[in-house]
């Protein structure tokens, strides 16, 4: 009976979670995107999808393409590859 007695406690409230923003990544390589992928590209130390991704507000499979497009072309090097993770540099 003594823990019944005891005090009321507040009912736990629930925080409604973080909305993350909505991402507007490009999905066609245009011409902006196109010359940023040929003259800053080389610059960058580290070279990955994520890196493509955040700097130049491409979409992930976009960024795929256009490293894969970089390295036949030669002008950056594979560091690492990985089925996961493909790691270039200039």
């Amino acid at each position: 009976m003594a823990a019944a007695a005891g005090g009321k406690k507040q009912k736990k409230k629930w925080s409604k979670g973080k909305v993350k923003d909505k991402a507007n990544h490009a999905v066609v390589v245009d011409k902006s995107i196109s010359e940023k992928l040929n003259k800053d590209v080389q610059s960058y130390r580290l070279i990955t999808v994520a890196t493509l991704v955040d700097r130049l507000k491409i979409n992930g499979s976009v960024a795929r393409h256009a490293l894969k497009e970089l390295q036949n072309e030669g002008k950056i090097k594979p560091v690492v590859q990985h089925a996961r993770l493909q790691v270039y540099s200039e």
